[in-house]
């Protein structure tokens, strides 16, 4: 039995999260999807003729260096205890080969905490990822099967700000992150379900 906080995991109310699927539609509170399905019209490249198209589904915000990294996943349970937002960049991920992956979202608040009733779970199918609003409160992505590979675009200072963390807490704060342990300020913890 984990303890954190005074709550541990077995103390925990767990909260049941239900994956939907990754839509346009139902990921505007919190970001936007990256690929065909993106509600943007595709222009052609002038030089191709026509065989190149470009379409702009999100924007990409970044007051530091930004860095392309890829997160090489394997499948972890389908639990919540930490989520972070970023103030300084719109994080994006963006899937390789094609593996589908599940993200865990908050929108954007004021509090010091996401809002645990808008939390919600998105099924990617592997066609697709997602760039997030600046602030949206989320989790590491999860993969449905090992082995599933993500292209990261992320500020630099995310990785100054989580080698921060705090020994005590395991939260870690800095310009541009906070991470929070939900477990130990609220004595929730998400939990949903890694269908393949």
């Amino acid at each position: 039995m984990t303890k954190v906080g005074g709550n541990s995991m077995a103390e925990c109310k767990v909260i049941d999260l239900t994956v939907e699927p990754a839509t346009p539609e139902a990921l505007a509170p919190f970001g936007a999807v990256i690929g065909r399905e993106a509600p943007v019209k595709p222009v052609s490249v002038d030089f191709y003729k026509g065989a190149v198209k470009m379409s702009y589904p999100a924007r990409f915000l970044c007051e530091h260096p930004v860095e392309v990294t890829l997160a090489q996943m394997d499948r972890r349970p389908g639990e919540v205890r930490y989520m972070e937002r970023h103030f300084q960049h719109t994080q994006a991920f963006v899937p390789l080969g094609g593996k589908p992956f599940v993200a865990v979202m908050a929108p954007p608040g004021d509090g010091e905490l996401p809002d645990l009733s808008q939390v919600r779970a998105f099924r990617f199918d592997g066609t697709a990822g997602f760039a997030m609003h600046l602030g949206t409160w989320h989790e590491f992505p999860f993969a449905v099967e090992d082995g599933t590979d993500l292209v990261v675009i992320l500020s630099s200072q995310t990785g100054y700000d989580l080698k921060a963390k705090d020994a005590l807490t395991e939260e870690a704060h800095g310009p541009d992150l906070d991470k929070k342990d939900i477990v130990a300020r609220t004595g929730n913890v998400f939990r949903f379900e890694l269908m393949e």
